[in-house]
């Protein structure tokens, strides 16, 4: 199949519609990193992403007397975006199901390009589904996101290009959902120069595909993250797994604070704002490139969607800082004394660049403060954490604490006293209307609610933080109660940022 798909992409239709994107040099992140760093920019074709390369050739490959019946697709937005455009410059109708959590910056783009839309399930896996039903209510031709030889042979071409404007290429880092670009772009890159080094990055909570190709099947991931969506597969593909186990290098996985930093990265050295899942290829190269100090290479990423909902920059400015490790966050116990607070700042802080400060005092002999600090990387955050304990303070590290940086930090305000037996759990909601009420509606009345946080990123899914007043003989008939419910769940209870601050 690898020799069939290496003349499908040489014969691709993908310009049709699609871009010769630019390999853009990057001076500033090269001498930062001293080696000659490259940005393929698929931010800048018609929809934002080189979706459109795979979606167009596979749509261009139907007969012509086949294609009144249009085409059909499931996404949660990009792919649908290249459906779309795709369909309506060939004149056939199409059709994009898309999740009901959908953000609208979304939903317009593909409309925009005369699809229907169809909404249903809260995910893309029950979109998927629904989008099967319609293929045979329909008769439509159903355009898989990745696992279609032409739609990666489409994703392929964005190797050609590499090929062709840094023959020079050491290596290149390839953002990993469901692997029709890793697939495509490695066997072209491999078949022509084999000691190109190719990597897959992938979210550390999305990482379907190294955990396939370690396993030698396809996973089934049980849960997959919210942050970088355009990558949030559950299962890869069937070719694109088989193609990534004989031409791909190794997989890197970064956290969600790697990829807000390298967010920033890029928008410094380009002024352009790209998705979690487009900064994904710079957040794997910037961890290889430090892991194994590369020198004087020759290396290519690529920017490969900048469909950002503009709600999420205040999540991604918020991380960006803890992911370059320029920020720590710490729990500090100070005693309730007069003088305690300005003797701290004053003296321990000293010459330090406070970030965050939260404190309340709480009517107890101590108290915790919330606080961020500017460090000059991980060496320097040791440094500064040995001086605090010497000093006689207690501290607790946060800067990798999800709990304290997605919900503590935005409500340190002591603790509450009479919420004596409370029990501390995080769920991941669908962003879609009534999706609190249906959750409260599930909920028995038997447990009281003491504490709840949430804050909307503009993602598919938001984090909640609630608490429950659950006697301790009850505990285990609340957490079965909680089984049966259809959220994500997490017990918090016993995370240091609740129990010191909250």
């Amino acid at each position: 199949m690898e020799q069939s798909l290496f003349k499908e992409i040489l014969k691709a239709r993908v310009y049709d519609v699609a871009r010769h994107t630019v390999l853009e040099a990057a001076p500033q992140l090269s001498t930062a990193w001293g080696n000659s760093i490259y940005i393929k920019r698929e931010d800048l074709q018609p929809i934002f992403s080189f979706k459109i390369r795979g979606a167009y050739n596979r749509i261009a490959a139907i007969p012509k007397d086949e294609r009144s019946r249009g085409v059909i697709c499931a996404s949660a937005g990009n792919h649908g975006q290249g459906v779309a455009l795709s369909a309506r410059r060939l004149g056939m109708p199409a059709w994009v199901v898309m999740p009901t959590t959908t953000p609208d910056i979304k939903i317009k783009a593909v409309a925009r390009f005369g699809a229907e839309i169809v909404l249903a399930g809260d995910h893309y896996s029950q979109a998927y589904d629904h989008c099967l039903q319609l293929v045979e209510k329909l008769g439509a031709q159903m355009i898989h996101p990745f696992d279609d030889p032409l739609v990666i042979a489409g994703q392929g071409t964005v190797g050609k290009e590499i090929i062709e404007d840094c023959p020079e290429v050491d290596y290149v880092f390839v953002p990993v959902g469901g692997g029709g670009l890793l697939a495509g772009l490695a066997i072209y890159i491999k078949s022509l120069n084999p000691a190109v080094k190719i990597y897959g990055v992938e979210p550390l909570d999305s990482d379907a595909m190294a955990r396939s190709v370690q396993q030698n099947e396809r996973v089934v991931l049980d849960q997959v993250g919210v942050f970088a969506d355009g990558v949030a597969v559950r299962q890869v593909g069937t070719h694109t797994l088989a193609i990534a186990q004989d031409y791909v290098d190794g997989f890197i996985q970064v956290s969600t604070d790697e990829i807000c930093s390298a967010i920033q990265d890029i928008y410094s050295e380009t002024r352009t704002i790209v998705e979690p899942a487009g900064a994904l290829s710079w957040a794997g190269a910037k961890a290889f490139i430090r892991q194994h100090a590369l020198k004087e290479k020759h290396i290519v990423t690529i920017n490969s969607g900048a469909n950002m909902n503009f709600q999420r920059l205040q999540f991604v400015a918020e991380r960006a800082m803890t992911g370059a490790g320029r920020e720590c966050l710490l729990a500090i116990r100070l005693l309730e004394r007069p003088g305690a607070l300005k003797e701290f700042c004053t003296q321990i802080l000293a010459g330090k660049a406070i970030t965050e400060f939260n404190y309340r005092t709480n009517g107890t002999p101590e108290a915790y403060i919330f606080l961020g600090l500017s460090v000059h990387g991980i060496d320097d955050q040791e440094r500064l954490l040995i001086r605090l304990r010497d000093e006689g303070y207690r501290v607790e590290d946060l800067t990798e604490n999800e709990l304290a940086k997605e919900h503590v930090r935005h409500m340190v305000g002591g603790r509450a006293p009479q919420a004596i037996e409370e029990e501390l759990y995080s769920f991941v909601f669908p962003e879609r209307p009534r999706a609190l009420a249906d959750f409260l509606a599930v909920i028995s009345d038997r447990w009281n609610i003491s504490l709840f946080h949430y804050r909307s990123h503009g993602a598919d899914y938001g984090r909640v933080l609630i608490a429950f007043e659950v006697r301790r003989d009850e505990r285990l008939d609340f957490e079965g109660h909680l089984q049966r419910i259809n959220y994500p769940f997490t017990r918090e209870t016993d995370n240091p940022a609740y129990r010191l601050l909250l």
